[in-house]
């Protein structure tokens, strides 16, 4: 396949995340990329829009690659860059790698990784949006390469080709992909119904020194999730989710994306193998 694709590569952890790195270094070889992104973190942001200031978008160098950071949201950088950066409307839009999983209804409306990817949907844009499970207590520097992102943007990079050779199954808008934190060479795909709760929420009420409540919300995480769902996949199974999502809201799509699963579970299986032959080659 030639790389005359135009794949423009967004996230909402900041254009200098480690895993908006890794997956450009991925996804280029299959296409060309253009990467326009929120100029700093942007996590919960959403389908936020800002319609009340003007947006800014500074060009910067990003492990040698010129970048578009703009100052908004990631609904926004893809808005600006379809309808003002890009030379042409992209054949996709792919997100992320961002750090931590975007897992059940909780977390795709809240998420600005899955609403980056929504947006462009809306636009007519074959999307992809790719999450990385993470443990609380791991940290990444931004503006520095992670390889700990490396795998999940290779397998990241062979779903997108499979998508750009053969587009979406009929009623799908764009597709959900999550990785488990211990993504490794030959951690199964599995297609998956998105679950509705991961947390279980609470409110926290404090005072101020002056003796004004304030207040923190969050959430803690729920025992037990369906089977086939994707929470279970990351959690329970420790398989890579991909779960399809349609702006309609309301069609049931599983029929048609069994076909999907088996050419990506061939196609992920057959790059595994390549990995695994040089390996082995090393070690000798």
């Amino acid at each position: 396949m030639k790389k005359s694709a135009l794949i423009m590569v967004t996230n909402d952890d900041g254009v200098f995340s480690p895993g908006i790195v890794a997956l450009t270094d991925a996804v280029e070889r299959y296409a060309h990329v253009a990467v326009i992104a929120p100029e700093g973190q942007q996590s919960a942001a959403g389908m936020s829009l800002t319609f009340h200031r003007p947006l800014r978008v500074e060009k910067v160098l990003v492990h040698g690659r010129s970048c578009h950071a703009v100052s908004g949201s990631p609904a926004d950088s893809v808005m600006v860059g379809v309808n003002k950066l890009l030379p042409r409307h992209p054949d996709m839009v792919v997100s992320g790698i961002n750090v931590g999983e975007n897992l059940t209804i909780q977390d795709i409306l809240a998420s600005g990784t899955v609403a980056a990817a929504m947006e462009a949907a809306l636009l007519g844009i074959p999307s992809l949006a790719f999450s990385m499970e993470v443990p609380g207590n791991k940290q990444f520097s931004h503006g520095q390469k992670n390889n700990r992102f490396d795998l999940p943007a290779m397998v990241a990079a062979e779903i997108t080709h499979e998508v750009l050779l053969n587009g979406l199954p009929p009623g799908v808008s764009l597709l959900n992909v999550n990785f488990p934190w211990k993504t490794q060479v030959g951690t199964k795909v599995k297609m998956t119904s998105i679950e509705v709760r991961k947390y279980r929420d609470y409110v926290l009420q404090r005072k101020d020194p002056r003796g004004r409540p304030y207040y923190w919300v969050w959430g803690a995480r729920l025992p037990t999730y369906k089977k086939d769902s994707d929470v279970y996949a990351v959690h329970r199974d420790e398989t890579i989710s991909i779960s399809p999502l349609s702006l309609d809201l309301t069609p049931s799509v599983a029929g048609q994306t069994r076909s999907l699963g088996k050419h990506l579970e061939s196609r992920i299986g057959a790059m595994y193998d390549t990995l695994s032959k040089i390996n082995t080659n090393k070690d000798d």
